[in-house]
């Protein structure tokens, strides 16, 4: 094995390793636990930046070994890969940052970012995964290792919403490995491949290989919260903002969404898929979800619960865009990975300074907020309206893809379904908006004692500037090569390759 075939397996031992340190250490020693966060957390970043690059230039990172004869876990660095690892260990390195500040002077926080960072070596370990049988393993790892976060508070709605977690993700992947084994029986072992791995087999077992298809969808499709397995998502929010930030952004719910996207592309390939016939009521599932979450969004009044059933919704666009077959969906729907996780992340930023510095839980309570949270709320509003799909924001640049995939496609229908999206994202986020910037604030809300001129600490307050400004300049750069988009689109030249 020569050197770059080690980088991957040290992308999962940076965040391990740090992780496994912080179980030891004294809870009084909190400079050494920011200073092994921060460290960790920066040199998974380096390395997956280093990767980013090799990748671009056609460098070949791979490492593998055998568990089983002919069975191999293996972790490979390719440029759909990347895309997922980039953001998984950028957004660790900023939710690090918010979470020593969240987190300051609570008990168990050792326990905490322990498990925070074996959860974000899990979904690296997603991220890298080469064949459906690494995949699974780290899969389940990431339910073990979420599970505490959920739990954190400790207190008989957390211990409830983490049983309903535990529920629910046990079983997707039970589904999801009796859906595995079945396929192995029929094809045997076999790494993932840009255009599908499945291509080569034709369509022998033709009807074995759809409920197949349907059966991995549905064990992956309950992370990514698609209708009907969407029930863990909103009580979960149970958990302390940077745990919501983690299962939104970061990890569980991109972790399936991620799923969707190499069963489709890269097991089944784009093409055979569509011979299946399997595309279509995935596509309509998708819709379904999207416009779903958006409606119980509307009816919520806890912030946190409006933006999880906005995640519901938000994340499907992923499914949508793998569901049309065409390299302009495509786009979209592998761009949203990354737009969607900096603009998510960001309102959970917000609404973890809200109820961390006023208290602030629900809607009703945020008159005129913005103008004692200034800089949050500038932050909380440019990913709002990135989400509703405002342009030049990120999110604009989503659902144009999507809806010039899908005219190209010739699904006009998808265009209604784009639109209505939009305006149910509007009607619920934009009151929100209103009322933070032009009512007046009720200045009798209790605060917590923050010393300095600062709105919040700088800890908490930082990282939604970032992500917010990252989310403008995904939209006002999106021409560049550099950008989300542009690594999307090298990704669709790969997958539409015949």
């Amino acid at each position: 094995m020569n050197l770059e075939s080690y980088f991957p397996l040290l992308v999962l031992l940076t965040s391990l390793l740090t992780g496994i340190s912080i179980f030891f250490l004294d809870e009084k020693r909190s400079a050494l636990r920011i200073l092994l966060n921060i460290s960790g957390s920066a040199a998974m970043f380096a390395f997956v930046i280093f990767m980013l690059w090799g990748v671009f230039h056609g460098h070949n990172y791979e490492t593998r070994w055998s568990l089983l004869p002919g069975i191999n876990i293996a972790l490979r660095a390719d440029s759909m890969a990347i895309l997922f690892a980039t953001l998984s260990a950028f957004l660790w390195l900023i939710t690090s940052i918010y979470a020593i500040g969240y987190l300051e002077i609570t008990p168990h926080r050792n326990r905490f970012f322990g498990f925070f960072s074996l959860s974000v070596s899990a979904t690296m370990g997603i991220a890298l995964a080469n064949n459906l049988f690494t995949f699974f393993i780290f899969y389940e790892i990431l339910t073990l290792t979420t599970y505490p976060l959920v739990v954190h508070q400790g207190t008989e709605k957390a211990l409830r919403a983490g049983r309903i977690y535990i529920m629910y993700t046990f079983c997707g992947g039970a589904v999801l490995l009796i859906g595995i084994v079945w396929l192995y029986t029929l094809t045997g072992p076999f790494d993932f491949v840009e255009g599908g791995a499945l291509r080569r087999f034709g369509e022998e077992r033709r009807v074995a290989l759809v409920v197949i298809f349907f059966l991995m969808i549905l064990g992956v499709g309950v992370k990514s919260a698609l209708v009907p397995l969407h029930g863990w998502l909103p009580t979960a929010m149970i958990a302390p903002a940077p745990v919501s930030a983690l299962l939104h952004a970061v990890a569980v719910v991109k972790a399936g969404a991620f799923g969707i996207v190499r069963i489709v592309y890269d097991v089944y390939g784009i093409r055979f898929a569509e011979e299946l016939n399997v595309l279509g009521p995935l596509a309509v599932l998708a819709s379904v979800t999207i416009i779903y979450g958006s409606c119980r969004a509307l009816y919520q009044v806890n912030l946190k619960r409006l933006l999880a059933f906005s995640t519901i919704s938000q994340v499907s666009y992923i499914a949508l865009g793998v569901a049309i077959v065409g390299p302009l969906a495509t786009t979209g729907g592998l761009v949203h990975l990354i737009h969607q996780g900096i603009m998510k992340i960001t309102l959970f930023f917000c609404a973890g300074n809200l109820s961390k510095t006023l208290h602030i839980h629900d809607i009703n309570q945020m008159n005129g907020v913005a103008w004692r949270m200034p800089l949050t709320m500038t932050a909380f509003t440019i990913t709002s309206l990135g989400m509703i799909g405002v342009p030049p924001l990120a999110g604009f640049v989503t659902k144009w893809y999507l809806g010039i995939g899908a005219v190209q496609a010739n699904q006009q229908w998808v265009i209604a379904v784009l639109a209505v999206s939009s305006l149910l994202n509007a009607i619920y986020f934009l009151p929100i908006i209103y009322v933070s910037w032009f009512k007046k604030y009720e200045e009798n809300q209790p605060e917590e004692h923050i010393s300095g001129k600062l709105e919040t600490r700088w800890t908490l307050l930082l990282p939604p500037l970032i992500t917010a400004f990252l989310s403008l300049a995904a939209g006002l750069l999106a021409a560049s090569n550099l950008s989300p988009l542009g690594w999307a689109k090298l990704i669709v030249r790969r997958e539409y390759l015949p």
